[in-house]
């Protein structure tokens, strides 16, 4: 019965610290490893006095369970006690052949060891997986986005999706848009290496014959090299970091439907292309991101704005490249306060002719913004202005107006209403407020013309956002989109956005 009792001891001594642990809502890294090398100590000590049990006992050997008793105890996940003791009453027992097989080249006491020490490894295994998951910005991405930043090694997956229903005016008909649905994949090599990828599917179907077409993108696809807090490499194809909601455009994170206008017309969304650049912490709260990429396509370019000339790592012509970088510091001593500003620069002629010769196409576009949350409060503002080279000789080209000057800006402001509303409730509900000003034609080459101000526009958004949980908003808002040439259809939008 001695090696019973020992055993018992063991567990009697291992499964209070597990029992504890497991009632706490959240155990560290470093408490868990604490941990498993005191309950390692204590296998170790336990061993040796089994050895010196062995040794002392009169005919040099401890019974060893029947095949019965091993099978209980290791194809359990809880150990049993009354297995091995029942096998133990006739002393003199001989264990059966299948037993001294799995036990040689070792001693009882070892094995009974190993037995239990793989008990704690499942243990250990089972404590490590996470109850939940976290959902915080981290590396210029959004929260669904930075999931492989949180993994220890492996494959991580994540992913976001919206829809909605637009009602207009001025008799246009009403779509409902399964708008896109979208998958992360990312996988950490080794402590410094990692891959992170987006895919996304948008607007339900590619479509067929002449109705209308979806697409499916590689949004962003890069290797992120982690040397130092300060300076890290990320290479592939990169979001350009301009602006809040290309880098951070999970559907939950912004207010309103769709995406403000002026970052999907002055600041194109979701703007990628091929390169390499750094990026890091230089101080507390000061973070930066530096790439060269391709240069965009001035061929795509129109009187819209710049986001046609997007080449989004197809093929994208690289005889012309830019440089982008962005600068946020987030005050510690004002709470939840960040302030910022990007900037593009490079050619977009990328060795073309237009009207007969080849151009520069010099593109710049440069940004600033500053966003505060505080308790329910939230602000958030943004400005940018661009300018494109060559503007009169890319008009001619291509017979429309290609402005050599634009600007876009828009501040928004929301409150968490919820807590008015039901004290306790971990809920969301924030009524908020946008208005958006931009204009592609801001200045145009001479003798072309700005169409009587249609690219100059103005709009005023009014709504709802309510998040039952963090990763789920419902969303209500309407749009009231004005021109200097005439009306344009205002927009009525209810749809659904979530995260994983």
């Amino acid at each position: 019965m001695r090696q019973c009792v020992i055993i018992l001891l063991m567990l009697i001594g291992i499964t209070p610290s597990f029992a504890t642990l497991s009632k706490k809502k959240s155990v560290t890294m470093e408490a868990m490893w604490r941990l498993i090398q005191d309950q390692q100590k204590e296998i170790e000590a336990l061993k040796e006095k089994v050895n010196g049990s062995t040794d002392n006992h009169p005919s040099g050997t401890l019974e060893v369970p029947s095949k019965s008793a091993t099978t209980a105890m290791t194809s359990s996940d809880h150990l049993s006690s009354d297995g091995p003791a029942s096998k133990e009453a006739n002393p003199s027992k001989v264990p059966d052949k299948s037993t001294k097989a799995q036990g040689a080249g070792k001693s009882d006491a070892e094995r009974k060891t190993d037995i239990l020490a793989n008990e704690v490894e499942k243990l250990k295994t089972r404590l490590l997986i996470p109850d939940k998951r976290e959902y915080k910005v981290e590396y210029g991405l959004g929260p669904a986005a930075s999931e492989v930043y949180r993994v220890n090694r492996g494959l991580s997956i994540g992913g976001y999706g919206e829809w909605f229903y637009t009602n207009y005016s001025q008799g246009v008909k009403s779509t409902f848009d399964d708008a896109r649905a979208v998958i992360y994949v990312g996988y950490k090599f080794n402590d410094w290496i990692l891959m992170n990828s987006e895919f996304e599917f948008e607007h339900g179907s590619t479509g067929e014959g002449s109705e209308q077409k979806g697409e499916v993108s590689n949004e962003f696809a890069y290797l992120d090299f982690l040397l130092n807090p300060k300076s890290n490499v990320r290479t592939g194809l990169l979001l350009v970091p301009m602006g809040f909601i290309n880098e951070i455009h999970e559907g939950p994170t912004f207010h309103g439907n769709r995406r403000p206008t002026v970052e999907q017309v002055i600041i194109p969304t979701t703007w990628r292309e091929m390169g390499a650049g750094i990026w890091g912490q230089l101080a507390e709260g000061l973070q930066y991101r530096m790439y060269g990429l391709n240069g965009l396509n001035a061929a795509g370019f129109t009187s819209a704005g710049i986001s046609e000339g997007r080449q989004n790592g197809t093929y994208a012509l690289a005889q012309d490249f830019a440089f982008t970088g962005r600068l946020d510091y987030y005050m510690p001593f004002v709470p939840g306060l960040q302030v910022g500003a990007s900037s593009w620069v490079g050619n977009s002629g990328q060795d073309n002719e237009y009207a007969g010769s080849k151009v520069n196409a010099l593109t710049q576009l440069y940004e600033g913004h500053i966003q505060w949350r505080y308790k329910g409060f939230e602000m958030r503002a943004l400005g940018a202005v661009g300018s494109i080279g060559n503007a009169a000789q890319l008009s001619l080209a291509k017979k429309e107006t290609i402005g050599s000057q634009n600007y876009g800006w828009y501040t928004e402001f929301a409150y968490d209403v919820m807590p008015f509303l039901l004290t306790d409730s971990t809920q969301y509900l924030a009524p908020f407020f946008r208005y958006e000003a931009y204009n592609t034609l801001a200045k145009v080459p001479t003798g072309f013309t700005n169409y009587d101000g249609l690219y100059d526009q103005w709009i005023f958004q009014g709504g709802l956002t309510y998040k039952p949980i963090t990763n789920v908003a419902v969303k209500l808002d309407y749009q009231n989109f004005n021109s200097a040439a005439r009306p344009l259809p205002d927009q009525f939008n209810l749809g659904v956005a979530f995260m994983y």
